[in-house]
């Protein structure tokens, strides 16, 4: 009970703290809607049915035999965007967490001790550019992905009808919320610029009246 006591929640009410809350949740559901997704690609062929299934982190290579006179093929990498994609998340993520502890512990010596404010600032602006750059690249990696799950190879050409039969619903959710959270990290950069000195520093100072 006297830790509890010792929290500083009034930071909440503050625009860093709410900040931080949505940082909190919208990192999450990024890189949880992309990790938990299972796709596949459904092939028909007289008197039967076979599938290929992709998942993250989409390293898609496998060749399927139908049958002694069809071979379907799905090939190609796009782990390298998924990861980037889900390891930003997964920094975000943690260091939100520990931001949020300090800004409940430790709010007054934030206040008073003039790197702490300046290193957040930092630090958000480096995960800023990570969301964007993450969600640039995966937004990329996902439409070659459609691409290559949408038009397999049939060797010989057409030898069986292809039905993809999952949808990409979950992962175009998953972009949008990476654009939606460089947009977070991005807009929270005003409210922690003010708390470092380089904003107060400018300040003109108080003077008392004689």
């Amino acid at each position: 009970m006297d830790a509890v006591r010792d929290f500083n929640f009034s930071v909440f009410q503050e625009p860093r703290g709410v900040m931080r809350i949505l940082h909190f949740i919208f990192s999450i559901c990024a890189f949880a809607t992309i990790t938990g997704y299972v796709g596949f690609i459904r092939f028909v062929y007289p008197n039967m049915e076979s599938s290929i299934k992709f998942e993250y982190p989409f390293y898609v290579s496998e060749s399927l035999v139908l049958n002694v006179n069809c071979t379907a093929t799905v090939s190609n990498d796009f782990s390298s965007d998924a990861r980037f994609f889900v390891a930003t998340g997964v920094l975000s993520f943690l260091y939100t967490i520990a931001i949020i502890y300090i800004y409940v512990k430790m709010d007054e010596a934030y206040k008073i001790n003039k790197k702490l404010p300046l290193y957040d600032f930092l630090i958000t602006v480096f995960l800023a550019v990570l969301w964007l750059s993450s969600s640039a690249a995966w937004s990329h990696a996902l439409s070659g992905l459609k691409t290559v799950t949408s038009y397999p190879t049939l060797t010989p050409p057409g030898c069986c009808k292809t039905i993809r039969t999952s949808s990409f619903s979950t992962l175009n959710i998953s972009a949008i919320f990476g654009f939606l959270n460089f947009f977070l990290w991005a807009a929270d950069l005003w409210f922690l610029f003010k708390e470092t000195e380089w904003f107060q520093g400018g300040a003109p100072p108080t003077t008392s009246g004689v």
